[in-house]
């Protein structure tokens, strides 16, 4: 129960820290952080920018309040607050998951890295989308699953982060490690959410 605890105050510390951590692009350099150096043509590039910013806000806005609608908690006392919250996660995660699959497409450490990041988008899309549609039908089984796939999708901007800088180390190669690292920040999530699912006897079809 207490290991439990541990792994919950992490999660959420996480999720929080992570998703006010945007912020900072928004007063300082583009460069700020942990992303791939992108050529002047692309950092010029008004679409990009439009889908970086849009990105680094609208997914820090679905890690900043997704944690929230895991929480019995929170439902309990707030109701109100998390059914707001709910349409506004579902909104930030749609609109991030569209940017990250755009930006995606313009990432320039390779193909194998910019198919990584843009199926993760696609992965975000797919379980948000169906999470929502879930909701308005009322069937929480659906709901309950699809939203855990979703967020274990959102989470990757926290593995992104955990996993690059370790990576670079071991490996010694910045361009190595954040290629495999667009895949290993979500999939190992996906399988993570898959054991979750199963562990709360959620059937999805």
């Amino acid at each position: 129960m207490k290991t439990n605890k541990v792994a919950w105050f992490v999660f959420v510390f996480l999720s929080i820290a992570l998703g006010l951590y945007p912020i900072v692009y928004f007063f300082t350099t583009r460069n700020l952080g942990l992303l791939y150096p992108r050529s002047d043509l692309i950092s010029e590039n008004i679409l990009w920018n439009v889908g970086f910013y849009g990105h680094i806000f609208f997914h820090g806005l679905a890690l900043l309040i997704g944690w929230c609608l895991f929480s019995q908690g929170v439902k309990n006392q707030y109701l109100k607050l998390v059914e707001k919250l709910r349409k506004i996660y579902f909104l930030a995660a749609l609109v991030a998951g569209i940017c990250n699959v755009g930006i995606g497409l313009f990432s320039e450490a390779g193909w194998i890295a910019s198919f990584g990041f843009v199926l993760l988008g696609v992965a975000w899309l797919y379980t948000t989308y169906s999470a929502y549609a879930a909701y308005r039908e009322k069937d929480l089984n659906l709901y309950n699953g699809m939203l855990i796939y979703s967020f274990a999708a959102c989470f990757a901007a926290v593995t992104f982060r955990l996993w690059l800088p370790v990576l670079q180390f071991l490996l010694g190669d910045f361009r190595v490690a954040y290629t495999i690292v667009a895949w290993l920040c979500w999939v190992p999530n996906m399988f993570f959410a898959s054991y979750i699912v199963k562990r709360k006897g959620i059937i999805l079809g």
